[in-house]
């Protein structure tokens, strides 16, 4: 082979390789362009995926915090306010130009009574006041919280329920609201919650505590705490024992009475009264009232 052919064969080798090398560097760029491309389009699509993480986020932050202001809200509105409109609507709480009646229980909560009487007012969508004991209440606190969380107004009846210490002098009184408010704090988990309202164990007027009573109104007052007795009873801490005498009691105190406050006891002892309230209920319905609480008194 002449050294024309030799270097004609090593031209078109070198050519062939200079060739394939641009081939391969080609491919390579249309690798990397595509890849990048690719990374690029992966990029926006991430983007887009990471906008719409963050979009979800703050709308469901949006969404727990409204709610969060809703329970505050509703919290708050639960919270009883002593104002000078709430004042006025309890100096005229037997007045009224519709007929309404208030269901309260004192001496509770218990177990074999209190829950019984929370399960028919649920049935019945009633809201009724409880005017509890801070030393029942220290013992089921449960059974206040469901009070609390089904909307009835938990008032005080002082804690001891014991005469003699209550009435030992008007501070005493006093301390014996506070005690169980204390107490109605805790179970109910509201360390803001006062009801401003006091049921004086054994009722406001005579007997011989009566004078301690009088300037222990008067100290509750400027406390910020009114007292309120009541208008209509069934008996059941008198005498009466069934259904039938509590509504013989109720006719005879109702009467012709517009706003009705009706006093009733969930003590443990009190069965016969769980059992009639369906019956009490009924006859209040069937005489035109409406049921209402104190959280529409104390604002």
């Amino acid at each position: 082979m002449d050294l024309i052919s030799i270097r004609r064969k090593y031209r078109n080798r070198r050519n062939i390789i200079i060739a394939l090398f641009l081939i391969v560097m080609i491919i390579l760029l249309i690798v990397l362009i595509q890849e990048k491309r690719q990374n690029s389009l992966n990029e926006k699509i991430y983007l887009s995926y990471y906008k719409q993480y963050e979009q979800a986020k703050a709308n469901e932050e949006a969404i727990l915090e409204q709610k969060r202001q809703e329970e505050e809200r509703r919290l708050r509105e639960k919270l009883p306010n002593l104002t000078e409109q709430g004042k006025a609507n309890m100096a005229n709480i037997y007045k009224a130009d519709t007929k309404k009646v208030y269901l309260t229980f004192d001496d509770g909560p218990s177990k074999t009574v209190t829950i019984p009487i929370l399960d028919t007012l649920k049935q019945e969508n009633i809201k009724a006041t409880f005017f509890v004991l801070g030393s029942r209440v220290e013992l089921y606190p449960d059974i206040v919280k469901r009070e609390y969380d089904e909307n009835h107004y938990i008032a005080s009846h002082g804690y001891s329920h014991v005469y003699s210490q209550i009435y030992s002098s008007p501070q005493t009184v006093l301390d014996e609201y506070n005690k169980s408010v204390t107490a109605i704090r805790n179970a109910i988990g509201q360390q803001e919650y006062n009801p401003h309202l006091f049921r004086f164990p054994g009722g406001y007027p005579g007997g011989k505590y009566f004078p301690v009573k009088k300037e222990a109104e008067q100290l509750l007052e400027q406390n910020g705490i009114l007292h309120v007795d009541w208008n209509a009873l069934i008996s059941d801490a008198a005498g009466a024992k069934n259904t039938e005498q509590f509504l013989s009691e109720l006719n005879k105190t109702v009467g012709t009475k517009q706003n009705v406050v009706v006093l009733m006891h969930d003590a443990g002892t009190k069965k016969a009264t769980a059992e009639a309230l369906p019956q009490i209920i009924a006859f209040f319905r069937d005489r035109g009232y409406e049921f209402d609480n104190f959280y529409n008194i104390i604002k």
